[in-house]
């Protein structure tokens, strides 16, 4: 009976360890892992699956008022929503606090560490003296106090806490630049939206005048002055017109959404803004575009933090060259011992003190080569800072110049928008008086529909090359609502 037991017991560990070592096989748990083959898509498990956000996490933190059917929101409006909603803001100013407490884990290092330890053990000893084995058993237990201090290290402290101070400051500077890349984002978004509003309108005014067009041809056929193809000609025009319409409205609803996302919204909460001023001061920059290079050199956040960064690399550098340098160490313990019953021994305590001077001799030139890799590091963040600090100056003086064209397009446009309307109503008028054809005034109506449009995209590319200058020169909030939305306040409650 026991023969059979261990042959069935044998059996069964065999089997165990073949199933095993099928289970644990790398190719077995690698295909298991991913999907089948190149192009399969990988099917996950339930505990695969996209992990979700919790509705709880899920909050949107926008102003009653601003919700409120009918509101329209100004630009200031837009970017309070914006910068309490849009995660962008919360992304870095969770990474400068970071960097704040990296700064105190740096200055710890100044003070001395202190533990307390306390451990309880058992022994048994056996011994022999030439007779039958005798043994004890005694048990041991109590605290000990340590305390270890480094008192120099050649510098590497300081440094640490200099590089983690200008970590921090190039942390700092980076939550700034976050805040001001989101003002452009919401404010290129809400100018779009305002062209998007401001081109339907122009098109509902087309699509008016090609109707009286339409009327027009129909009056002079049932005349018998006018042939059908003026009509059908006319006809064309409208249908085309109409196209066009639908298209920009659509275009509407497509750019509502893009504003709700920019400002940090989902796009089905409503987000409404006013019109596009007309009223432009196309004088507004008053400042050379060397007086803007100069401050954008001392208040672009970019370049701020870039800068912190390529000196927190050069602290760096000292900072890994004293871990080759000695060091000075103070460390001590003091502790107490309680015997326990029946050994009956009173306590006893114990104290020790030691100064100790640490000289690396030898790392296999981990120093050397970490300190090697600090200083290019470094050389490299310098570069860096420097690239920055030529791209701030190219994106000033190119925002200064647009702004310079942009102004000088709307003064045209406006003029071409004059003419083209004169020309459209001699062409209206000639037609109405039989003296024109049909095609002079479809013509005319064109180019007076292209030269409304023109003037509609002059004026948005005003704004939008102003929210660029404001933002290529490092303007934060208020100055940047203020340059960006120089015309009249939009209705919806105080910015």
């Amino acid at each position: 009976m026991r023969a059979s037991v261990r042959v069935v017991s044998l059996a069964a560990a065999s089997a165990f360890l073949a199933a095993g070592c099928s289970h644990f096989t790398p190719d077995r748990a690698i295909s298991s892992s991913v999907a089948p083959a190149p192009a399969i898509p990988w099917t996950p498990p339930p505990e695969g699956r996209a992990p979700q956000t919790p509705e709880s996490e899920k909050k949107v933190d926008i102003p009653e008022q601003y919700t409120k059917p009918g509101t329209t929101l100004s630009l200031p409006q837009l970017v309070d929503v914006g910068l309490r909603n849009n995660p962008r803001t919360r992304e870095a100013w969770y990474f400068a606090r970071a960097a704040a407490a990296q700064v105190g884990v740096k200055r710890a290092q100044y003070f001395p560490v202190a533990e307390i330890d306390g451990s309880i053990t058992r022994e048994k000893t056996s011994f022999t003296t030439g007779g039958p084995p005798t043994s004890f058993t005694e048990t041991t237990y109590g605290p000990t106090a340590a305390l270890s201090w480094l008192l120099f290290d050649f510098g590497g402290r300081t440094a640490d806490v200099a590089e983690a101070q200008a970590a921090l400051f190039a942390a700092d500077w980076g939550h700034s630049a976050a805040i001001q890349d989101v003002v452009l984002t919401i404010a290129q978004a809400y100018y779009g939206y305002l062209n998007a509003k401001a081109l339907v309108v122009a098109r509902e005014v087309n699509l008016e005048e090609a109707k009286q067009n339409l009327e027009a041809a129909e009056a002079r056929h049932r005349a018998g002055v006018a042939t059908i193809a003026d009509v059908l000609q006319a006809k064309t025009v409208v249908s085309q017109v109409q196209l066009n319409l639908q298209d920009a409205q659509g275009q509407v609803h497509v750019i509502r959404g893009a504003l709700a996302t920019a400002v940090g919204v989902p796009a089905t909460i409503p987000v409404d803004v006013g019109e596009l001023p007309e009223d432009l001061p196309l004088d507004r920059v008053s400042q050379s575009v060397d007086e803007l290079i100069n401050r954008a050199m001392t208040e672009r956040p970019d370049l701020a933090a870039a800068r912190f960064e390529a000196q927190a690399a050069h602290e760096h550098i000292q900072s890994v060259r004293s871990d080759g340098l000695p060091k000075l160490l103070a460390a001590g313990t003091v502790s107490r011992t309680y015997y326990s019953r029946p050994v009956g021994l009173p306590s006893t305590d114990d104290y020790s003190g030691t100064i100790l001077f640490r000289i690396p001799v030898f790392q296999g030139g981990d120093t050397v080569y970490s300190t090697k890799k600090a200083q290019e590091e470094a050389k490299q963040a310098g570069a860096t800072a420097e690239r920055t600090a030529d791209q701030v100056v190219l994106e000033v003086w190119t925002s200064y110049y647009d702004v310079q064209t942009a102004s000088q397009r709307v003064r045209t446009s406006r003029d071409l928008l004059a003419s083209a309307s004169q020309s459209a109503d001699v062409a209206q008028g000639r037609y109405r008086e039989g003296v024109g054809s049909i095609l002079d005034l479809l013509t005319a109506q064109a180019l007076l529909a292209d030269a409304r449009a023109q003037e509609v995209e002059a004026r948005s590319l005003w704004f939008l090359s102003m929210a660029e200058l404001a933002h290529a020169t490092g303007a934060l909030l208020p100055r940047a609502a203020e340059i960006m939305n120089p015309a009249k306040k939009e209705s919806g409650g105080a910015p």
